[in-house]
This record gives C-alpha cells, sequence and structure tokens, in this order.
C-alpha cells in the first residue's frame, strides 16, 4: 500500500514521497525496507540515522529527515490500527470439531468456531462469529455476544454474561465463587456462603491469561465496556469495575468495591474491600488502597495517597539513616 494511501487512511499529514510502497510495520532499529516504522518514545531516535525502515510514523515533524514522516496526534494508536491492517490475527476457520460436547439446548450463532474438547452447556447462547478454542469450558445458562473469542482452557462457569468483541485468555477463569465465609465462635467452625450472582463483562472487554473473576455473592460481578484486565489479576465478588479502566498484572481487587471509569490500577496494586475508587483516577505501581479515592489524580504509596504528598514523604523516608545519625549526635554532644 502506497504512504499517501496510509496518510489518507488514518488522517496523518505526510512529509516527504508518498508513492513509497509499505509493507508492514517494524521496529526502528530492526526494520527493512519497505517498513513502516514508529517514534513514540525519545530514547528511540538515535536509531532514526542508521533505520533502514521506509518511512517513519510519529507525532511531529522531524526536521532533515531522508525518509517520508506520516505525522499524526496520537501515533501509537495509528501503529495499532496499522498492525491490524498489515498483520491481521490468525483465527481458524469457522468450524464446529466433531470432538466439541455441546448440548442440545444451546444455541450457536453464524460462523463460529468451536475447537476440540470445548464444551458448551444447556441453555446457552453463542452470538455470531465467536471462536471458543480447544479445552474451553461454557457452563449452563451462559449468554456470549458475537465476535468474542475465548482462547485455550479457559474456564466459564454458570450464569455468566459476556458480551460482544470480548477476549478472554488461556486459563481465565469467570465466575468461580467469591472468597465468602462465615465464622462461628459458638461452634468454632467455618460456614460456606453460597455465591449465587453472576459476572457480567462488557463488551470489547479483554481478560488475560490465569486472571480470576468471581461471581457475586447475590447480585453481579461487573466489569464494564471496553476495560482491559491484565494476566494474573484477581477480581472478587460483586466488584463493580466501570468503562475503559486498565486493570494491570498481579492486581487485587477485593469484594465489594467500586471501581470509576477511566481508571488505571498499575501492577500489583491492593485494593480494600467495600470502598470506591473515582473516575479519572491512576494508582501507581505496588500501592495499597485502604480506603476510597474520589478526587481524580494520581495516587501512590500505601496506604495509597497523592503522588505529590507521597513523593514528599518518600524523599523524608530516603533521609532517615541521615537524620538518625545526626540525632545520635545531638544526643552524645548533650551528654
Amino acid at each position: 500500500m502506497k504512504l499517501k494511501e496510509l496518510a489518507e487512511r488514518f488522517g496523518c499529514r505526510l512529509v516527504g514521497d508518498g508513492e513509497v510502497e509499505i509493507t508492514g510495520v517494524a521496529e526502528i532499529h530492526r526494520a527493512a525496507p519497505g517498513r513502516l516504522t514508529f517514534l513514540t518514545n525519545p530514547k528511540y531516535r538515535k536509531y532514526l540515522k542508521e533505520t533502514k525502515a521506509s518511512a517513519v510514523l510519529t507525532d511531529r515533524e522531524i526536521k532533515g529527515l531522508k525518509i517520508p514522516q506520516l505525522i499524526c496526534q496520537e501515533p501509537y494508536v495509528v501503529f495499532a490500527k496499522l498492525l491490524n491492517l498489515f498483520h491481521p490475527e490468525p483465527l481458524p476457520q469457522p468450524r464446529i470439531s466433531p470432538k466439541a460436547s455441546i448440548s442440545p439446548t444451546a444455541k450457536v450463532g453464524k460462523d463460529c468456531y468451536i475447537g476440540d474438547f470445548a464444551f458448551v452447556g444447556e441453555n446457552t447462547e453463542l452470538g455470531d462469529n465467536c471462536y471458543i478454542f480447544p479445552g474451553v469450558y461454557v457452563g449452563n445458562n451462559c449468554r456470549i455476544g458475537e465476535g468474542t473469542i475465548i482462547f485455550p482452557n479457559a474456564s466459564i462457569y454458570d450464569e455468566t454474561v459476556i458480551g460482544r468483541g470480548v477476549r478472554i485468555h488461556s486459563g481465565a477463569v469467570i465466575g468461580s465463587d467469591g472468597f465468602g465465609y462465615a465464622f462461628s465462635k459458638k461452634e468454632m467452625k467455618i460456614y460456606k456462603i453460597p455465591q449465587r450472582g453472576r459476572v457480567v463483562i462488557g463488551d470489547f472487554v479483554e481478560i488475560g491469561a490465569n486472571t480470576t473473576v468471581d461471581r457475586g455473592t447475590i447480585g453481579d460481578t461487573v466489569i464494564g465496556e471496553g476495560t482491559k484486565v491484565d494476566n494474573l489479576v484477581q477480581i472478587g465478588h460483586n466488584v463493580k469495575i466501570g468503562k475503559y479502566c486498565f486493570i494491570v498484572s498481579q492486581v487485587g481487587i477485593s469484594g465489594s468495591t467500586k471501581i470509576g471509569n477511566f481508571v488505571t490500577l498499575a501492577g500489583k496494586v491492593g485494593v480494600a474491600g467495600h470502598i470506591e475508587v473515582g473516575d479519572n483516577i491512576t494508582v501507581a505501581a505496588k500501592s495499597g488502597i485502604t480506603k476510597s479515592l474520589k478526587e481524580p489524580g494520581t495516587y501512590a504509596g500505601f496506604p495509597a495517597r497523592p503522588y505529590r504528598e507521597w513523593r514528599k514523604i518518600q524523599a523524608l523516608v530516603d533521609r532517615l539513616p541521615e537524620i538518625y545519625e545526626r540525632i545520635k549526635k545531638f544526643l552524645k554532644g548533650g551528654e
């Protein structure tokens, strides 16, 4: 495809020869002729002098550059679209394996793929163009929207509702029991609280590998439209997560917590139960959220606090050895 065609298609400004033929996308330091590379991180700018790419995608014009440029406000977004254009995901052709186990009461839409040893339970409905890879378990009374992909060996428990265009990766468990127990001091015994709610996943959500989403105790655990959940995340029962959030690897969210829209929880953030995190909040890695956060902004630390406040405290903590030595000298001088 010619560079000028890409510029028009993705709303970019073209600098240089638009007749250059582009056959794919590649990293700046590994690109071959015919490839379009991209520059979103300034530390890779040094490779521009030696790159063999035929053109570069960037957010501002680079003076003196010999190769053509595509200029746009969000180069990383355009990069994602270009990858989908030149390197589409290799999905199997629609078919239903004779080795799959599908209940006679299940409804399967048009042009679906159901792989070997997959299981689809009673009264479950699959929309059109769904991909159920080998070894997937889908329980009874589930609803799965069109275009959803469930990768090998994921488990979808009974009553789960999944929207359109959802991606659930290998080893994920959706709808397992929440961690609910009642301890009797009188009997010195632990009773399990039955978990009878559901998991409801909105459209265009992605769930990473080996992530677990617990079903609600009575109500629903909900993940909002467009939210992206990384690998190895634990989402407890009755949690409500809003739209277009990023939940990064090893985050743990305790039961009955409410997460707003456009929230980012970085790696290893822990969230206590029965609290609320408001819209447009980012929480730095390894932070602990012990009480509700309502004001938009960035938070860090344990307990999580506004980022600037945390940095001031951290600077003082780093000086504690020095302060301690000065106090010791002061006390010795006073004896």
